[in-house]
This record gives C-alpha cells, structure tokens and sequence, in this order.
C-alpha cells in the first residue's frame, strides 16, 4: 500500500500521460549527466590533458559564440520537420562529441568538438522546447514546470557524482565522468524514441519564414529574459565571491547556499509552476520575481556588516527569498514564452529565446563582477532596482503581447 502510494506520487509527479513521462525520463538521465561532466570539465583539461586555462577559456568562448547561431534556424527545421527527430539527431551527435573529448589532445581538437557540440546543443534546446509544447498538450508551462523539477534533481544528482570523482583524482574518474555524459545523451535519444510521431503544423499560407523576428512583444520578452537571467550567476557566481571576500561567515556556506537554491528549486518548482499558465499569469509572476529579487540582493550584501554567525544566517535567508524568486521567474518566462509562441512555429521561438537568453549568460560574469562587486553594497542595491524593474514590466508586455495575436479565450480572459 505504502509502496503503491508513494509509486503513484511520483508517476503523477513526472507526469500525467506515457509521453510526460517519458520526456522527463529522458530529460532527467540527461541532466544526470550533464551534472557529471559540468563539475569537472575544466579540472580534466587542465589538471588531465595538461591545457593551460586561458587556452580551455578561449576554446569554450569560441565553441559558445558559435553555437548562438545556430538555435534559431535548427527551432525552424524543428517545425518543418519534426521536434523528435531534430532533438535524438542532436542528441546523437552530443553523444559522439562528447566521447571525443576523452581523445584530446590539444587546443585545436578541444575547440572544434566543443564547436560541434555546442552547436547541437543550440539545435536540441531549441527542439527540445517545441517538443515540451506537443507533450504538455494544452498545459504546456504545467508540464514544463514538472519537468524542470526532475531536471533540477538531476543535475544535482549528476553534482554529487562528479563529487566522488573529484576526490578520487585520477585520469580514470575523469573519463568516466565525460562517459557517462556520453552515454546520457544516447540514453536520452533512445528514449525519445518511446515518444509518437507528432505530425508537423502547417504554417498560415504566404506567412514569412522567420517571423519571430517580427514579432515586437516576443522579442522584447526575450530581451528581458536574457537580462533577468543574470539573477542564476548572482548564486553561482557573485554570492561565492561576496562571502569569500567581504563577509565573516565560513566556507560551509558557499555549499549549504547550492543545497538550499537547489533543494528549494525541486521542491516548489511544480507547486507554484501549475498556477502560472497564461501569458497573463506570467506577465503577474514575472513582476513577482522581480519584487523578490529586490528584496534579496538587499540582504546578501547586508551580510557584510554582520557579525560570523548572522552573516550566514542572512546568507541562507536571502538565498530562501532568492531562490522563491527564482522559481517565480523560471515560471512567469515558460508561460510567457510559450504562450506567445504560435504553435507552428514553436522551435523557432524557442530558439530566438535560447539566444537571448545565452546572450545574457554570457555578459553575466563580466557584468556582475565589474559593476556589482567593483561597486560593492550600492552595486547590490543597484542590481536589486534592476530586477525589480525588469519585473514592473511583465503586467503590460503581457497585455500587449496577446492584443497582438487574438485567440478565441482571449477576449474572455481579458474581459474577467
């Protein structure tokens, strides 16, 4: 009975028919994997291999501002020719690619395998997102915000791996790792096959090719998507180097923020998620986020002026509140992202989003740790305004972004 129970919650955890499941079956071994090799890959080419670091940096820049390319036009041959078969031939060569790396030897090698993988990865994520809209049905950020849930506990699982390996310090566990990275990726494209065939949606007849680019509301959406995600380095980045640097509290602290932030992320991720649906909703979670954001920037820096023992007191509480906003925001922008998307052309939405977003990872570090830490307290203070107003914006884009595509429930919506 005990046991059933507990089956039974987790099956209707990851999903409400066999292709959620499967999707996130899938998209969890993925993450496991892609959290064993994160962790360690730049120990192994540096410590292993024997590449100095400014090499392995300029070889992953490279592999990383190519791979930007190529997310919008590999969503557009998503919808012309199917998101499943996209996403396992991207899978496949991620898989190949990554095996690769056990065989590198110098610079030139690690950038052109990194080049093709990050390009395949470009072309999976953006397939990837038109899938999770056939698979979720008429609840597409429900599902996707269930399927982020198991995605997180992956990585964190796949986090834990790499733990072991990185104590062991041996060529063995590094390879093991980039492996089984490897073989995640083909495990993955082999369950994808488990999935139905979705028929491809025609496109509206004399409709221009790349109309995402027309698009005004999406494109500041994704504008302000990119520029809110710089709040994911703010954990893994800024944080660390605020409580090394300026605060008293003990280096536990870099590790119990992780586990909170991550733990925090699993746990409410589906619960919150399933009540942001419409565009609407996500307009009013994304000013959510943005009002939570400001609240805890405010209280990371004020661990600066506490004593050892409050310090990371404060630390815990404002990554508590960090990470609420978090799930609010990573909410509101698959609402917001999906929902403005028309159907048939999903993948390539997805892909003009995965740009932007990328793009904002990318400036993150040399922003965040110029203007904020150069700055000190007023760079938080500042950081803080900033994503409270990035949020102030979600109500009204919202808005117009549906006044712009009419949809039979809209007018009703509107009018309630």
């Amino acid at each position: 009975m005990i046991k059933d129970g507990v089956a039974g919650r987790i099956g209707r955890m990851a999903g409400n028919n066999g292709p959620e499941r499967v999707l996130v079956a899938a998209s969890f071994v993925n993450r496991v994997g892609n959290g064993l090799f994160n962790a360690a890959s730049a120990l192994y080419f540096t410590l292993v291999v024997g590449l100095p670091a400014a090499q392995v940096g300029a070889a992953l820049t490279i592999a990383g501002l190519i791979g930007l390319c190529a997310g919008i036009p590999g969503g557009h041959l998503a919808d012309r020719r199917g998101a499943r078969v996209i996403m396992m031939l991207a899978l496949v060569v991620q898989a190949a690619s990554m095996a690769s790396l056990v065989l590198v030897e110098s610079w030139t090698a690690l950038t052109v395998i990194a080049t093709v993988d990050q390009i395949a990865a470009a072309v999976g994520g953006a397939a990837w997102g038109a899938l999770v809209v056939r698979v979720g049905g008429e609840r597409p950020a429900v599902f996707r915000a269930k399927l982020r849930t198991f995605v997180n506990l992956g990585v964190v699982l796949g986090t834990l791996g790499a733990g072991l390996a990185l104590a062991a310090d041996t060529r063995g566990a590094y390879v093991a790792l980039i492996l089984g990275n490897a073989a995640s990726f083909a495990l993955c494209a082999a369950l994808l096959l488990l999935l139905p065939r979705y028929p491809v949606l025609a496109a509206p007849p004399r409709q221009r090719r790349w109309i995402a680019f027309a698009d005004r509301p999406f494109l500041v959406f994704t504008a302000l998507y990119g520029a809110m995600g710089l709040q994911y380095p703010v954990v893994s980045l800024l944080l660390p180097i605020w409580i090394s640097e300026h605060t008293e509290s003990p280096r536990w602290t870099v590790a119990a923020l992780f586990a909170v932030n991550s733990a925090f992320c699993v746990l409410m991720q589906t619960r919150i998620g399933s009540r942001i649906e419409t565009p609407y909703d996500g307009g009013r979670a994304f000013r959510t986020a943005g009002l939570l954001f400001l609240v805890s920037c405010p209280m990371m820096a004020l661990a600066a002026y506490a004593p050892v023992w409050a310090a990371a007191g404060l630390v815990l509480a404002a990554i508590f509140v960090h990470s609420l906003g978090e799930v609010w925001e990573s909410s509101a922008c698959f609402a917001l992202g999906f929902g403005l998307a028309p159907d048939h052309a999903q993948g390539q939405y997805q892909g003009v989003l995965g740009l932007g977003f990328s793009a904002g990872q990318a400036l993150a570090p040399a922003i965040l740790t110029t203007v904020v830490l150069g700055l000190g307290t007023a760079g938080w203070l500042l950081l803080a305004l900033f994503f409270a107003a990035l949020g102030a914006v979600g109500p009204s884009l919202a808005r117009w972004g549906m006044r712009t595509r009419p949809r039979p429930h809209v007018a009703v919506e509107a009018a309630s």
